[in-house]
């Protein structure tokens, strides 16, 4: 079969291998229960919604492969989406790509999504993936930034005051959510170059700019936000509360 005549298929890795100290002592921010249920859970099937991807790759602490199998194991996901759980490593760079040496060859697509967005509507999953499959190599949601930024010069001492060294032009500047979105082949690049150099890097798409391909924006979603803070799971469980009001989610 031709590449051309070849279907495009697209798989998600998901890197749910860390602690999230920032939440506070407990089971690992993956695992927090958000209406019951564990946010890695509704992360997963935020992914699994959009009938574009047909594989989910969960990468789990080492220690807790089956503990992860077993929770998606007793979740309802559909039908058509496969998952695997793989072993991740020390750092989010290496569960990645730990990840994406478990996705198949056929695979031309593939999304990076951060376990802790739970609540990624499937219209912005979706429009990540069109981007790819129209061209573009690398893809991210973002957001307008609503606050002035300042660049600062970090203090020596924790405490002490911060001198402004710039302030960036706001309309210029964009909040990155996730899923991002890559051609496979350009990800797997980034991973065997930047990411093996030791380049620091704060998410895939930085690392697809450091080999100077271009990364393009799509709009994000005020309710892709990142859970970190206690504060974050009160937001999360009124939007949950909102959505089973609103179309019974």
């Amino acid at each position: 079969m031709s590449d051309e005549a070849r279907p495009s298929r697209t798989a998600v890795v998901i890197p749910a291998a860390g602690r999230g100290v920032r939440l506070g002592p407990g089971a690992p921010k993956a695992l927090r229960a958000l209406n019951g249920t564990p946010m890695l859970v509704h992360a997963v099937r935020a992914m699994a919604a959009s009938r574009a991807v047909s594989l989910v790759v969960v990468v789990a602490p080492a220690d807790g492969v089956a503990e992860v199998k077993h929770l998606l194991d007793a979740h309802a996901l559909p039908e058509r989406t496969d998952y695997l759980v793989v072993a991740g490593g020390d750092t989010r760079q290496e569960s990645v790509h730990l990840g994406l040496k478990a996705v198949p060859e056929d695979v031309t697509t593939v999304l990076v999504h951060d376990a802790a967005r739970p609540l990624v509507p499937v219209d912005t999953v979706d429009a990540v993936i069109e981007a790819v499959r129209d061209g573009a190599v690398a893809v991210v949601p973002a957001l307008p930034v609503a606050d002035t930024v300042k660049e600062v010069e970090p203090a020596a001492r924790p405490g002490d005051p911060e001198q402004v060294v710039a302030t960036p032009v706001r309309a210029r500047l964009r909040a990155v959510q996730t899923p991002q979105g890559f051609d496979r082949a350009t990800l797997v690049d980034a991973h065997a170059t930047v990411a093996l150099a030791g380049e620091g890097v704060t998410d895939d798409a930085g690392m697809v700019e450091k080999l100077g391909a271009p990364v393009v924006v799509v709009p994000g979603h005020e309710e892709a936000f990142k859970v970190t803070r206690p504060l974050d799971l009160v937001l999360a469980e009124a939007v949950l509360a909102r959505r089973r009001a609103n179309d019974g989610f």
